[in-house]
């Protein structure tokens, strides 16, 4: 017999355009981990949902609008089912926020996350993105979940290694459900436990035991930065507690070379949304898309800090590069 496929635990057309966040919402409150979800999409939000259980394994495949869903401390107290997850995105780009750390998601790479912590995945846009999230209990990882914790929230390789395995084989786990018989599907989630169970040992193996200090620190600062400037929530704060310093190390740090980490992010986000502005490509992009999808919550505080860094507004500078 050939194995299941995926089945649609929710579907966005299903009901009424006015309805369908909060249907979704609804959906994720009922989940395993209960979580909710926000997004400005309005009548235009669109979202569906796929599951698959493989043993004590269960793949969720969800193309969605961008949008905010997250896990709070309250949901927490209400359920947490004690679950492990790995997640990466098929299409698109997203971001991953817990205990501190910021993952952003644009390409091979992926993050875990542990339902016992609050948590923030936000699908940046500017279209939906199709995300893949495998979870396991966590009382079935050979690690103590104290360890576990130092992974979660980290941007981890996809592109090679123990990384590349994992995703590559749950993405085709994903893309052909029934290439493989259903008595299989037992032993194809206990491959994916042990694969998921050697990634997170091999990174916590090869993780330093104490934070890098000295001249080394400071380039790998500044490549996290660049690596996460689509994020919103990329602050001091969350720079310091990524780095396992303190946030008045690492504005000593700056200091030493005449600048802060602040102003280092603001120049990086303007660069990105500077060169998005310019692109051809992406003339029809509006301006507050290009500013959101490059970390500015604020369309008026874009404009005023692009017309201080390049002379003119974002509006006048796309015209003339773009014509």
């Amino acid at each position: 017999m050939i194995g299941t496929a995926f089945r649609t635990a929710f579907r966005s057309e299903d009901l009424p355009s006015t309805g369908r966040l909060a249907g979704f919402d609804d959906f994720l409150r009922g989940g395993d981990p209960p979580m909710r979800a926000t997004s400005g999409a309005g009548a235009d939000f669109r979202a569906l949902a796929r599951t698959r259980d493989l043993g004590p394994l269960r793949l969720l495949e969800l193309t969605c609008s961008p949008s905010v869903l997250y896990r709070t401390a309250p949901l927490i107290r209400r359920s947490d089912p004690g679950l492990c997850s790995v997640v990466f995105p098929l299409h698109g780009a997203l971001t991953v926020s817990q205990a501190g750390r910021v993952a952003a998601l644009r390409g091979p790479g992926l993050t875990f996350y542990d339902s016992a912590r609050p948590l923030r995945l936000r699908i940046t846009g500017p279209g939906p993105a199709t995300l893949l999230r495998a979870d396991v209990p966590r009382s079935l990882l050979p690690l103590p979940a104290r360890r576990i914790d130092r992974l979660a929230g980290i941007l981890l390789p996809g592109r090679t290694g123990l990384g590349a395995l994992l995703t590559h084989f749950l993405t085709d786990l994903a893309a052909d459900p029934r290439a493989y018989p259903a008595a299989d599907e037992a032993r194809l989630g206990a491959v994916a436990l042990d694969l998921l169970a050697a990634t997170l040992t091999h990174h916590l193996d090869t993780s330093p035991a104490a934070p890098p200090r000295g001249r080394g620190l400071l380039p790998r600062i500044e490549s996290y930065i660049r690596t996460h400037l689509a994020d919103p929530d990329l602050t001091p704060r969350a720079v310091a507690t990524a780095h396992h310093i303190s946030v008045s190390y690492l504005h000593r740090l700056f200091r030493a070379r005449g600048t802060t980490v602040t102003a280092l992010i603001r120049q990086g986000r303007l660069e990105r949304a500077r060169r998005d502005l310019a692109d051809r490509r992406l003339r029809e992009l509006p301006v507050h898309r290009v500013a959101a999808r490059w970390g500015f919550r604020d369309h008026s505080a874009f404009t005023r800090a692009f017309r201080t860094a390049y002379g003119v507004p974002p509006h006048e500078y796309r015209r003339t590069r773009t014509q």
